[in-house]
């Protein structure tokens, strides 16, 4: 088949991108033609993938707007469709750049169209935190996700479009099926009007995440973590990602276990910088480091010498690919219970889950796995076996397959 992957970004830029990259890879080791239309500001071409970027800059202040109809990238995008000739058109996050209207070309083409689903964007402008109660600090597993429009407007004022999410169930009328990574983005997608739904959990090659003796060892020496115990947390450095819990919870963590260390990927931004503030006023300043932002083997690194991955969003965080990339490398969780978390990780099997405003609980869970490496061991292995037999990327490539050919026959 001829297959065009559509994604804002691509080889990096988030779990979305990266799943794209890992699907384009895979789809051509099974003898599928493959391309790639993505966005950036430097034309190139990665991993032996044929990728054609377009270029457009603008005001995400607009992206409520431009995020329906971006005039440069449609009129590219009816060129690569009208040469490439698709079988399957398959959409990742395309609600900055490649726009919702890209969905009406390819449909109207006679390609098969396939969208899915990372995040909430397709009724939110943003995450998705108001079915939380930063009160309840319970670990339940239903919530309500229904939105209104009215709460919509309160929080993103000017920035709101009336008419973006009508426009987008007008578009997604030209989708044959939209995939959701995990069954509580469906649910939350189910509550908030939009069907035709299946879920696909994202996969993750663990052969790319084993890392080099050496490699790890000097990234140890680099980051002052020898024998030191090391809790992993990362991502794009915000509020809802639950930064300011895993410091409270470092708090604790620090006075029961003296040698412990929060090590801390992103971009040394104005939240870093918050994080770093609020932990010199706990006293902890010592207990992070940060490395900034990791890519290649320096991030397989930080994964595999840290002892623990924390993934303590405060918002609705779909199917976070970090707990895929801990399993991988045989690390026990502690995870948020908010999203999609717990269909991947397993509560007191391959790590826990936890409401991360419970920080005193967030901090008992790290506490416990660091003073019992035994149990540790057993959580990452667990994981690992996990990751292998239900997250593997063989399985995520032949379930999306499985229904291309089905719509393609």
């Amino acid at each position: 088949m001829r297959i065009l992957i559509l994604s804002d970004s691509y080889p990096v830029g988030g779990g979305a991108a990266q799943i794209a990259r890992l699907m384009a890879e895979g789809l051509k080791n099974r003898g599928h033609n493959v391309m790639v239309v993505a966005f950036t500001q430097n034309k190139t071409s990665t991993s032996g993938m044929p990728v054609y970027y377009i270029y457009s800059d603008y005001n995400l202040f607009w992206r409520a707007y431009r995020g329906l109809y971006n005039p440069p990238a449609i009129k590219e995008i009816k060129k690569i469709i009208n040469n490439f000739k698709p079988d399957i058109v398959q959409a990742h996050n395309i609600h900055s750049y490649i726009s919702y209207h890209a969905l009406k070309i390819a449909k109207k083409s006679g390609a098969k169209v396939f969208l899915t689903a990372h995040d909430v964007q397709l009724f939110h402008y943003g995450k998705l935190v108001e079915f939380i109660n930063s009160d309840d600090l319970s670990c339940p597993e239903k919530f309500k996700y229904k939105v209104s429009f009215w709460k919509q407007i309160k929080r993103y004022g000017k920035t709101y479009n009336p008419l973006r999410n009508i426009i987008i169930r007008y578009y997604l009328k030209y989708v044959d099926k939209i995939f959701a990574v995990s069954n509580a983005l469906k649910e939350a997608l189910t509550q908030n009007g939009i069907t035709n739904v299946a879920v696909i959990h994202n996969g993750v090659d663990t052969n790319e995440w084993q890392s080099d003796k050496n490699d790890t060892e000097k990234f140890k020496k680099k980051y002052g973590l020898v024998e030191k115990k090391t809790i992993l947390f990362g991502g794009r450095l915000s509020e809802t990602k639950g930064g300011k819990e895993i410091v409270l919870a470092m708090e604790r963590i620090a006075k029961e276990v003296p040698d412990a260390r929060l090590l801390v990927m992103g971009e040394i931004d104005d939240y870093a910088n918050y994080m770093i503030n609020l932990a010199a006023k706990l006293g902890i300043r010592d207990k992070l480091i940060f490395t900034g932002w990791l890519t290649g083997e320096s991030l397989k690194s930080a994964f595999n010498v840290c002892d623990i991955v924390a993934v303590p969003s405060i918002c609705f965080d779909s199917f976070p690919t970090v707990n895929l990339e801990a399993m991988a490398c045989h690390k026990p969780i502690v995870a948020t219970c908010f999203g999609g978390s717990r269909e991947a990780v397993l509560d007191g099997e391959t790590g826990y889950i936890v409401n991360p405003y419970d920080t005193d609980n967030l901090a008992s869970k790290i506490i416990y796995l660091l003073k019992n490496p035994s149990e540790m061991s057993r959580f990452g292995e667990n994981g690992y076996t996990r990751a292998v037999s239900e997250f593997n990327l063989d399985r995520m490539v032949s379930d999306y397959l499985s229904w291309y050919e089905n719509y393609n026959k």
